[in-house]
């Protein structure tokens, strides 16, 4: 994909990751629009990307709004005439012992990550498709997205959706000249620790917070920077899975490894032998045109 002269529309723009694609795609000659529910944070984003010569703006978004969503689309369109490239970004963190997450920390992550990702494909399909230029969305997931860490389901489960659900869109929008990739880093050095400096009022309201661990694996991540030109090259060659963290290989590779003896012992099983059925097959794509 060629980025020069499109335009690009980023949820949690203000900071962090999001602010590093920004700053990348500026550089690729993309115009930027910048969403964020921290307007403090917004605004000092635009005048540094201005500051770096960025054609940028920014609109305030809830994302677990579908109709602010749905707001900032036309306004991303209205401001730049076209939308080419969708980062869904925007993400918060929730965890802890199994028996102690409270209900509104899995109604505020499952809002934000994987709500706000839907919200946000939904939202600016229409326009993608309306200028019939081809474009592509980047839906934020984790390595949480590929193996689940004790303590962290709600967020595992989050980022595993939008692995799940970027991996379908890819296949049906393809034929549109519309891709879909989805971002899985490690550990980055942005305030995901402290999401819930911002959380809102229908989910508990903003958590205190605690000082920052300056020695925890967040605080001591890889740049955003980095990131955010991965993410650049990565859409200019048309990655479907943006990986960070190559020496993180292992770990995916222990968890296939035993998903596969899961099917090794399906296939040994004496509840399963002589079973006469072969599983069908089929283009997922073609079936539902066939559907339509």
């Amino acid at each position: 994909m060629d980025l020069k002269g499109k335009t690009a529309f980023i949820t949690g723009g203000g900071s962090g990751i999001g602010l590093a694609m920004a700053e990348a795609f500026g550089r690729a000659g993309m115009s930027v629009m910048l969403a964020d529910v921290d307007e403090g944070a917004l605004n000092a984003a635009v005048e540094r990307l201005e500051g770096l010569q960025i054609r940028a703006a920014s609109v305030r978004c809830d994302v677990t709004e579908r109709a602010a969503v749905e707001a900032a689309a036309a306004r991303t369109v209205e401001t730049f005439g076209k939308v080419h490239v969708v980062c869904n970004n925007a993400g918060v963190g929730a965890g802890g012992p199994l028996d102690q997450i409270a209900h509104a920390d899995w109604d505020w992550v499952m809002a934000v990550n994987v709500m706000g990702v839907v919200y946000g494909l939904e939202s600016f399909l229409p326009h993608i498709r309306a200028h019939g230029e081809g474009g592509a969305f980047v839906n934020t997931a984790s390595m949480a997205g590929m193996v689940s860490a004790p303590g962290m389901e709600p967020y595992s489960a989050t980022k595993f959706a939008v692995v799940a659900m970027s991996e379908g869109w890819a296949e049906q929008l393809a034929p549109e000249n519309i891709g879909v990739s989805v971002l899985c880093p490690g550990f980055v050095k942005t305030r995901i620790d402290q999401s819930g400096r911002a959380r809102g009022e229908k989910f508990g309201g903003p958590k205190a917070l605690g000082p920052v661990d300056v020695n925890g694996p967040v605080q001591n991540g890889i740049d955003p920077g980095r990131v955010g030109e991965r993410v650049r090259e990565a859409l200019e060659r048309g990655e479907r899975y943006i990986f960070t963290h190559p020496d993180m290989r292992p770990a995916i590779e222990m968890r296939f490894q035993r998903i596969m003896a899961g099917f090794d012992d399906a296939a040994a099983s004496p509840a399963l032998a002589g079973m006469d059925y072969t599983s069908p097959t089929f283009d997922p794509v073609a079936l539902l045109k066939a559907e339509s």
